[in-house]
C-alpha cells in the first residue's frame, strides 16, 4: 500500500504497519466522515523508533551545517511544491478554513526558513579565567533524540515548530501526532522530509493513542527532551514524568488571553482585529482572545459594532472560499461549550448573537455581562465565543486581565502607543501586542507563556537555546599549582 494513503507508521526509513490491534480512525470534523484507520502503534514500536533516531543522532549531528542547510532549502522546496495537498489536509483533517489553512502553510514555512539558519548560528564562547593560564570555552551542540508530541488544532506549524529546530541543530526526532490529525502534524511531515531526501532515522513518526503509549513515549531513556503543545492539564502530566525522569521539556499549554480595549481606542479597528483573534479557526487556537476587556465610555459603541461584524463572519463548509467559521474538532467539543455557555447565561450573561450548534459548527457567539468567574471567562473556551466584559478604568482592565492562572498572549487597543506599552508591561503574559490581536507566531520571536500557559520560549535564538546544550571546557596554557 502506497504510504500517500498514510495508514502506516514511518520508523526508519521506513512505512510499516502499527503492531498494536487497536486503530486511529482519522475523521473529518465537518463531513463526520473517517478518511483513513491506521493501524495503532504500540511499545514495541516506539522502542524501534527510539532505537532508530539514538542510531543515526551521532552521525547526522557530525554532518556540516552547509549540507544540512541544503537538506532544509530542499525541504522548503517540496512543501512549497506540495501546498494544494498540505492545505487539502488541513481543511479535512483539522476542519481547518482555506483562510485559516493558508495562515498556517506560510508560518510553517517560516519556521523552516528560520530553522535552516541554525547551524551557523551555533556559536560557543571563550571567557576569561581567574586562574592565570587559563581560558575558559563553551561549546554548543544538540541535545540528541528528541520527542515532539503534535497538537490537532494548527497541527502542521506546531509540528514543524519543534521538528525542524530540533533536527537542524543535530538532533534526532521521534514524533506522536494528535489521534485527531495523524496525517498534518506527523505522517505528512515524514513524508515530506523522506522526499526531500533526509537520512534515515532522522524523523520518526509513531501514531498511537495516549492510553496505550503516551507516557512510554514521555519516560523513554532515549529522550533528552520532551517538546508538547497542548493543554494544560496534559501538559502539567508531562511535566511530572519528565521532572521524575530528570528531562527537560518544551510546553506550550493554554491560555485566555482578553484583550483590553481602553477609552480612546479606535473602535472600528478593535472590532477587526477581535473578529479575527477570536473566530480564526472557530477559535481553537491557544492565542486565541478568550475575554475582552472593554471600558465602560465605549462599551455600547464596541459591543454594536461587533455585533454586526460577527454576524457578516461566513459559516459552515471549511473548503468554501471566504468561510469563516468552519467545524469543531469533535462532537465533545461542541457538547463542552454548549455546557459552559448555559452555565454562563444561567449565571447573568446575556447572548447578544449565536449561541447554538449545527452538527458540528457552533455559531460565533457574543456575551455580554460576562464575569471573570463565569465559566466562560474562567475556562479556556477554545471555540467560537466571545465574552465582553466591562470596566470602569485603566485599573480595573488590568486587574481583570490578569484575574486567571493562565498567562500566554494579550493585547491591548489605545490610541497612545505609550499607554498601551506600559499597561501591556502590567500584564501578567509572555506575549502582548498593541493595536493588534492575540494570534501572532512569527519564527524569529520569542513564542510562550507565563504562569500555567507553559515553560520555555520557542522561536528564533530561544529555540537554538531549547534544543541544543552547553559544555564548559577549561583549558590551561600550561600547569597550575595546588595548595595540596
Amino acid at each position: 500500500m502506497s504510504p500517500k494513503t498514510f495508514t502506516k507508521q514511518y520508523i526508519n526509513g521506513q512505512w510499516k504497519s502499527g503492531s498494536s490491534e487497536k486503530y486511529v480512525d482519522n475523521v473529518n470534523p465537518y463531513t463526520q466522515q473517517t478518511i483513513v484507520s491506521i493501524p495503532s502503534a504500540n511499545e514495541d514500536d516506539l522502542n524501534e523508533a527510539y532505537g532508530a533516531a539514538e542510531e543515526v543522532q551521532k552521525f547526522w549531528m557530525e554532518i556540516p551545517p552547509a549540507q544540512k542547510q541544503d537538506y532544509f532549502d530542499q525541504l522548503l522546496k517540496v512543501v512549497n511544491e506540495r501546498k494544494e495537498e498540505i492545505i487539502d489536509w488541513l481543511v479535512k483533517e483539522a476542519g481547518s478554513t482555506l483562510i485559516k489553512a493558508e495562515v498556517e502553510f506560510q508560518a510553517a514555512a517560516g519556521i523552516i526558513r528560520e530553522a535552516s539558519s541554525f547551524p551557523t548560528r551555533m556559536t560557543g564562547q571563550i571567557l576569561p579565567s581567574n586562574t592565570p593560564g587559563k581560558e575558559n570555552r563553551v561549546y554548543r551542540s544538540p541535545k540528541g533524540v528528541i520527542g515532539v508530541i503534535g497538537p490537532w488544532n494548527f497541527p502542521f506549524h506546531l509540528a514543524m515548530r519543534s521538528i525542524a529546530p530540533a533536527i537542524v541543530t543535530g538532533n534526532t526526532v521521534v514524533v506522536k501526532p494528535a489521534s485527531e490529525t495523524p496525517v498534518t502534524s506527523g505522517l505528512l511531515i515524514a513524508d515530506l522530509f523522506e522526499e526531500a531526501g533526509f537520512p534515515q532515522g532522522v524523523l520518526n513518526v509513531i501514531v498511537g493513542r495516549g492510553s496505550e503509549i503516551g507516557d512510554a513515549f514521555v519516560t523513554h531513556p532515549a529522550a533528552k527532551l520532551i517538546s508538547f503543545t497542548g493543554s494544560t492539564e496534559v501538559g502539567s502530566h508531562i511535566g511530572e514524568l519528565a521532572g521524575k525522569y530528570i528531562k527537560d521539556t518544551a510546553l506550550e499549554l493554554g491560555g485566555n488571553n482578553a484583550m483590553i480595549v481602553l477609552d480612546d481606542a479606535d473602535i472600528d479597528k478593535a472590532v477587526d482585529a477581535a473578529a479575527f483573534g477570536k473566530y480564526l479557526h472557530q477559535g481553537q487556537i491557544c492565542m486565541s482572545l478568550n475575554r475582552i476587556i472593554v471600558d465602560e465610555s465605549v462599551h455600547e459603541d464596541f459591543i454594536e459594532r461587533f455585533k454586526e461584524k460577527v454576524e457578516s463572519l461566513k459559516v459552515g463548509d471549511p473548503s468554501e472560499r471566504d468561510t469563516v467559521i468552519g467545524p469543531l474538532i469533535n462532537s465533545g467539543a461542541v457538547e463542552r461549550i454548549q455546557a459552559d455557555l448555559n452555565a454562563s447565561i444561567e449565571e447573568g450573561a446575556e447572548v447578544l448573537t449565536g449561541g447554538k450548534a449545527d452538527g458540528s459548527v457552533f455559531q460565533p457567539t457574543v456575551l455580554t455581562g460576562v464575569t471573570n468567574d463565569m465559566p466562560v471567562a474562567e475556562k479556556e473556551m477554545f471555540g467560537p465565543v466571545s465574552s465582553i466584559i466591562k470596566v470602569s478604568s485603566e485599573e480595573e482592565a488590568i486587574k481583570v486581565a490578569n484575574g486567571t492562572p493562565y498567562g500566554l498572549s494579550g493585547s491591548v487597543f489605545t490610541r497612545n502607543v505609550h499607554r498601551g506599552v506600559e499597561v501591556a508591561k502590567r500584564v501578567e503574559t509572555g506575549m502582548i501586542h498593541i493595536n493588534d490581536q492575540s494570534v501572532n507566531d512569527e519564527a524569529h520571536v520569542a513564542f510562550g507563556g507565563e504562569k500555567e500557559s507553559g515553560t520555555g520560549r520557542f522561536g528564533g535564538e530561544w529555540a537554538l537555546d531549547k534544543f541544543t546544550t552547553v559544555k564548559w571546557i577549561g583549558v590551561m596554557n600550561g600547569y597550575r599549582e595546588f595548595p595540596f
